[in-house]
């Protein structure tokens, strides 16, 4: 069995391009036929030198996953968002462009196949929770959300109208598709007419709701960040 680069940082690059093949794979043949053979082969290394990184195939496309959660976040955190406007835009936005964020969270079964399944089944994380239920606390406190609406209310409307726009995208007859762009800008304005209190902060208001957005934000990046390093250690869940 061949054996992992001594330096770090190559065993790094290898793991990476190793998912790079995996993602080219499973959006042109879907997750359950792509196989290591098929990934070891387009990323130009052994079926071994796969096993020495993740011990099974489910662990490797679970690191790719969560690779391309921490991709989009990191580009979120990079706009700065500073309303729940701008949130929800830039989120719609970056998986609009992104096949596979968008497979994850439809559930797509085309694409990820049996993943689908452990992702159901997957716990959900309460640490991300509370998160949420703070930034909805600190965006009610400062009059950016609608008092009359509970966080559980809040969530729903927001989720409900996330995967309403991701799934008419796919519905909608070819003539009257909006881009990408322009479909993530109508998601995020139904959102702030649907959620928003409708009325403007004031300046200090203002200057909390970027505050509580941004730790928001920063929070749910740097905690996909550490589930990645442990998925790239070969870690489970």
């Amino acid at each position: 069995m061949a054996r992992p680069p001594a330096d770090p940082a190559r065993q790094r690059e290898r793991a990476h391009r190793v998912l790079d093949a995996a993602a080219e794979l499973i959006l042109r043949w879907g997750y359950d036929k792509t196989t290591i053979g098929d990934v070891a082969r387009v990323a130009g290394v052994a079926k071994g030198t796969i096993y020495l990184h993740w011990k099974t195939r489910e662990l490797m496309f679970v690191a790719l996953l969560r690779r391309e959660r921490v991709a989009t976040l990191e580009e979120v955190r990079r706009a700065a968002p500073a309303t729940l406007r701008e949130l929800v835009g830039v989120v719609a936005t970056e998986v609009m462009r992104r096949p596979l964020m968008r497979a994850v969270l439809l559930s797509d079964t085309e694409v990820l196949g049996r993943l689908t399944t452990m992702k159901s089944e997957r716990p959900s994380d309460p640490d991300q929770a509370e998160a949420l239920h703070r930034l909805l606390g600190e965006l009610r406190k400062h009059g950016a959300i609608r008092p009359d609406l509970t966080d559980a209310e809040h969530v729903s409307v927001l989720t409900s109208v996330v995967f309403g726009f991701l799934t008419a995208a796919r519905l909608t007859p070819e003539p009257y598709r909006v881009p990408g762009e322009r479909l993530a800008a109508l998601l995020a304005d139904t959102a702030h007419r649907a959620l928003e209190a409708g009325r403007e902060p004031s300046p200090r208001e203002a200057r909390a709701i970027a505050e509580a957005v941004g730790a928001y934000v920063a929070y749910a990046a740097d905690l996909a960040g550490h589930k990645l390093e442990t998925a790239l250690e070969g870690q489970a869940l």
